[in-house]
This record gives structure tokens, sequence and C-alpha cells, in this order.
């Protein structure tokens, strides 16, 4: 018999360690309770029976949408009421189009639609920054060059057409009522500064979308906007005060049991306080960007931790984001306030160094030795200052992908792996597309 997701998630927090995937994309649905179904998704799918229908948490991905729907309809063929946006990520609306068009084929109205009032400015941002978004998401989620983005694929609107608008916003907090069961929705900063959690006191349950992921807080995401750490731990403990027993978020497993979703919570919160903290701290008192990425370190044991490995985001990088919440885009050196061009940089370096070609031989001999680091900034000045050289892109290639290998975080494998992909266009070498960045399906 398969495992119940709430029996598996206790296992995973009690034991302390994960022997299988906590993040599962299965389109499989699971009641929880009596009334309330999780379908496990990229990004997963929250729903809640009431007398007017159904009230959903997110529609999942485009991608996702009709599959969600079909494990959905297997369990209740209710209309969907209200659809509640957790954020505006388009993993967690962009499968809104698929609950829109069951409702025209079955003539009902469409659902309405609820949502923080940055929601809305969020989709307005990504249509001005439609090209961007789709370059960046490429990266992280394919390793895909921005070259790749060609044809058909390529020329799909980042917000996916169909997508529903929001159409009854909140500002701070917001009680409602769908067929005799309530819902206290509140605003909260952290991985977005749109995100909704929503109390729903009939089943003492939390529906957190991605304020809990079962990954170390994807709070500083170098390729995306602000995050915002300290609210993100404040939101937790404000989750905390509630007598919940069931804590749904859009990523990950269930979890069931007051006792240890208040343990959960306070792993995570105190971590992001910490962290936040020494950054700023080390701010107080002078020290560069450099200085505080090399001495301010999350203990290692909370990141062995099943909520918290750092597999999609990592603690760099939230410090990097701190940084910039905090203090400004430029790290505290001089140089790097009005700097060089890289290839104006490169050039001397490479001529220093007697040619280009030297300075790739030696990133190679660095990376054999495991310091990427280094590595990496010699490769890249060695091909800006010799962009055609086929044998600096070969070195270039296998650098960067030996770097994905060592790394554990989505983010950065993805960015090393676009970087090895780009020189492997170079060399002429056709490149396999790996997971859709467009769709954002795993």
């Amino acid at each position: 018999m398969t495992e119940h997701v709430l029996d598996l998630s206790a296992r995973f927090i009690d034991s302390g360690r994960a022997d299988g995937p906590p993040n599962r994309v299965s389109h499989e649905l699971s009641e929880l309770t009596d009334g309330v179904a999780l379908v496990e998704a990229f990004s997963h799918v929250v729903t809640v029976r009431t007398d007017d229908g159904l009230v959903a948490f997110d529609s999942s991905g485009p991608g996702s949408g009709s599959r969600v729907l079909e494990s959905l309809r297997r369990w209740n063929t209710d209309p969907i009421h209200t659809l509640i946006y957790t954020h505006g990520h388009i993993d967690h609306v962009g499968g809104s189009s698929a609950v829109a068009e069951e409702a025209r084929q079955k003539g009902r109205p469409l659902p309405q639609v609820v949502g923080h009032a940055n929601l809305p400015l969020r989709m307005d941002r990504y249509r001005a920054t439609n090209g961007y978004n789709k370059v960046i998401n490429a990266r992280q989620f394919g390793g895909l060059p921005v070259s790749s983005l060609k044809g058909k694929a390529g020329n799909r609107p980042f917000v996916p057409d169909g997508t529903l608008d929001v159409n009854m916003e909140y500002e701070q907090t917001m009680s409602l009522e769908v067929g005799g069961v309530g819902f206290e929705l509140h605003h909260a900063k952290g991985e977005t500064d749109d995100h909704t959690w929503t109390w729903i006191p009939r089943y003492k349950m939390i529906s957190a979308g991605d304020q809990f992921i079962w990954n170390f807080p994807n709070c500083g995401n170098p390729q995306k906007v602000q995050r915002y750490p300290l609210e993100w731990a404040r939101s937790l403990r404000e989750m905390m005060s509630t007598d919940v027993e069931l804590f749904v978020p859009a990523h990950g497993l269930p979890i069931s049991g007051h006792a240890r979703i208040l343990s959960c919570l306070e792993v995570v919160a105190s971590t992001l306080e910490r962290l936040v903290e020494d950054v700023v701290s080390a701010m107080n008192a002078g020290a560069t960007l450099d200085d505080i990425v090399s001495s301010v370190v999350v203990d290692p044991a909370v990141l062995e931790l099943p909520y918290l490995r750092p597999m999609y985001d990592e603690p760099e990088f939230v410090i990097r984001n701190i940084w910039r919440l905090y203090g400004g885009w430029w790290d505290g050196k001089p140089s790097r306030l009005k700097p060089a061009s890289d290839v104006a940089l490169a050039k001397v370096v490479a001529e220093m160094a007697g040619g280009p070609s030297n300075l790739a031989r030696r990133a190679r001999q660095l990376a054999d030795a495991g310091d990427f680091r280094v590595a990496c900034h010699l490769i890249d000045m060695a091909s800006d200052s010799e962009p055609a050289s086929q044998e600096i892109h070969e070195i270039r290639a296998s650098i960067y992908m030996d770097r994905r290998a060592d790394e554990s975080s989505l983010m950065a494998k993805g960015i090393f792996e676009s970087a090895a992909n780009e020189s492997q266009q170079l060399l002429g070498h056709e490149i396999e597309p790996g997971r859709s960045a467009l769709s954002l399906e795993p």
C-alpha cells in the first residue's frame, strides 16, 4: 500500500531524514481530511469543498493545469467557485486557463479569483519583461542558453494566454466565506511581495503557499527581484500563533500535528532571522559583501534537515540578497563601483598571462584541484579575450559542467550548465533541451 502523504512527511520530519523526494510531481490526489484534497504537481493545488462549490488554492503551471483538473474531478465534480492565488509566480497561476476552459465547456461562470493587491502589478511587470523572464527561467530550470529560445516555444508569452486575472484584491487581511466555510487571508512578504497565506478555522488548516517549500527558503534567487527574509520569518511566526493541525505548502509534503508543524516553522524562522542578524551586524561593522560571504554561515546540521536542504536556493544567495535589501547594489570594493568592462579587463590579464590559452589551461588545472571559483573567473576571462577559440570553449564547457556536478542548488546547477551550453553551441554542438523552462515544468 502506498504511504499516505501525511504519514510520509511525519516520517521524514520525525526521523530527520528524507529517504525519498519530498517534492513530488505525480499529479495524484490525496485527501488530507474530509473535504480537503491535495494534487501534487510542480506547484500543488489545494482544494476545499464547500456548499457553494470548491475553493482552490493556486492552479499549478500551464503544463499541469489540465492534469490537475483530471485528478481533481475523480474526487469531486463540483464547480470551482473561488480560486485563491498564493502569489503570482507562473507555476501557481499559469494553469488557470484550464480552469477557465472547463467552466466554459460546462456553461458555468468563471470562478472569482482572489489575490493580494501587488499580484496584478507583478503580472504587469512580467509582461513588460517578457523576454527577460523567459531567458532567466531557461537558465534556471533547463540550463539552456539564450539562443535556445527560438521557434514556437520561444514565441509564447511568459504569462500564458488565458491566465485568469485577479478580480478580488485585498491589502493586509481579508475574511472570506464561501459555502459556509470561512477563510482568513493574510498578506506576507517573503519569496514575493504579493504572497497570501490562509487560515481555515474549520479544519485548523493553513494553506502556506511558498512560505514553506521543503527546501532552504527561496529567498536569494540570483536572477529574480528582491526577496524579504525577515518578513518571511515573521509570517511563519504569525502562523505559529494559530492552533494549526494541518499545514499545506504549495511545494513539498503537507504536515500534520500541531507540535510537529510548530517545530518546523520555528527552525525555518529562526534560521532566516539569524542569517539576517549576522549579515546586518557585519554590515554595521563595516564589512564588505566579500567579507560577509566568506564569514557568515548557516549551521551545517540545519542544512541536513529534510525540509531545509539547499537543493533549490542556498544560503550564499540569500546572504547576497540580504546585502541588496539593506545595502544596495555596490559590494564595497572600490574597483567595482565603476569597473572596467569584462572584455577590457580580460585582455589585460590574458596579456600578462602570456595569452588566453594559458589562462584557459590554468583554469582547467584549478578546476581539477577543486578551486572552481577561481577557475571560472579565469576561463571567462580567456573566452572574453578570445571569443572564437575552439580550445578555450572546449575547456570552458568542461569546467562549467564539472562545477555543475559539484553544486547542490538547482539555481547554481542551471546557470553553470547554461554557461557550458553556450560554449558547446559556439563549438557547433547540438544542445538537447532539458526541462521546459517556459512551462516551468520539472
